[in-house]
């Protein structure tokens, strides 16, 4: 059975530098419909309120299924990340080419280390 929220939730949504939104939109991922796109190209001039408005922006929208974010750019937003706890849409936060992957930052893996009691 699935979740009643998630019938109509069919894209994914990034939140990357211009090397992840880039493949990302090459795998086909890319959807733009009255002027609203499902992904944000941070740089090094976009300010973290720009990021956060996007974040607010994706976790709200209903056709959106799992929303991607450059672990490093979550940095920049990461109250606001740690306080999303909704199972739509799924919350992955991904490394980038030049910035590895910490699962120590990880917002959902923390959340799941408390709940495993691994905390």
């Amino acid at each position: 059975m699935s979740h009643p929220s998630a019938k109509n939730r069919t894209l994914i949504a990034c939140i990357g530098d211009e090397d992840s939104i880039t493949g990302l939109l090459l795998a086909g991922t890319g959807h733009i419909e009255k002027g609203k796109k499902n992904f944000l190209v941070v740089d090094a001039k976009t300010q973290p309120s720009t990021i956060e408005a996007a974040f607010e922006e994706f976790t709200q929208r209903p056709d959106i299924a799992i929303l991607l974010i450059n672990q490093y750019i979550a940095e920049m937003i990461r109250p606001t990340v740690d306080k999303y706890s909704q199972a739509f849409p799924a919350l992955l936060e991904i490394p980038s080419k030049t910035h590895p992957y910490d699962p120590d930052r990880d917002s959902v893996l923390k959340r799941v280390r408390k709940l495993a009691g691994d905390d």
